[in-house]
């Protein structure tokens, strides 16, 4: 069964000596020295929290804010971890963090009607990742998660996709990507209408409006500005003054005009 998210390779988190400081941290009255620690601790871990922020960047809130909230969550588990436990700190800390961005992202609000029922599922399923992840020492797989909040795995998988409805995103929104050089706005990959599109149904719309215009019209708009033809030379063809042809021509683009206008 695959898991709710990857495992996060929490060994690239974990310095040699962060054991030793949570024991000192937990052991030492020293307020001063507790303070230090604790600074110290969450200052190494601050990468973590900014890996694990990213992977929240493209939901329509800045990078900047995800990274102060994850590290709310850092901090409260510096506060909590207990080095007795025999796990790795940052085993323990990436569900906290990860859970601190989600309810930022539910204190958000809901932009989308959502079903009350996906609502609360979704809400009691993010509330069992966190708790289960804490337990495991890994992300849980929807089958544990439906286990634990008494649901099927189709209502999981269904509630939790609906959490992309908290926020509408900006068009605005810049793409997370590595290469800072190349990095991109949603509005980038939006669709434009294509003007070709507009001209054909535009000339279609002009070849209707000529033909419905009096023969002699007609033929005096196609041979100037079809056949690209002079006026003297329409009105050699036609056996008419050059005056005449200037008459006839103003007429049928005023004719034109008026139908076009009419179809928009």
């Amino acid at each position: 069964m695959t898991s709710v998210q990857a495992e996060t390779p929490t060994q690239e988190w974990e310095a040699q000596d962060t054991g030793e400081l949570f024991r000192e941290l937990r052991s030492t009255t020293d307020p001063d020295r507790q303070e230090q620690i604790r600074d110290q601790l969450i200052l190494m871990h601050s990468n973590l929290v900014r890996y694990l922020a990213r992977k929240f960047a493209n939901r329509g809130e800045p990078l900047e804010d995800l990274i102060q909230v994850g590290t709310i969550g850092l901090i409260n588990a510096v506060d909590r971890f207990e080095p007795d436990r025999h796990i790795k700190f940052s085993t323990y800390a990436v569900p906290t963090i990860i859970g601190e961005i989600r309810r930022y992202f539910r204190d958000k609000g809901w932009n989308l009607k959502v079903p009350r029922r996906l609502k609360e599922l979704n809400l009691a399923a993010n509330r069992a990742i966190e708790l289960l992840s804490q337990e495991l020492g890994r992300s849980p797989t929807y089958a544990e998660i439906a286990e634990s909040v008494g649901a099927t795995e189709e209502e999981i998988s269904e509630a939790l996709e609906m959490g992309s409805a908290y926020h509408a995103v900006s068009l605005d929104t810049e793409l997370s990507d590595d290469n800072e050089a190349a990095r991109s706005a949603l509005l980038d990959l939006v669709g434009e209408t294509d003007e070709s599109f507009r001209r054909v149904e535009l000339y279609a719309q002009l070849k209707d409006a000529i033909n419905s215009l009096p023969e002699r019209e007609r033929r005096i708009v196609e041979m100037r500005f079809f056949k690209e033809l002079s006026q003297t030379e329409v009105a050699k063809k036609l056996g008419i003054s050059q005056m005449h042809v200037s008459r006839l021509q103003q007429k049928a683009l005023n004719q034109l005009r008026e139908i076009m206008v009419r179809s928009e």
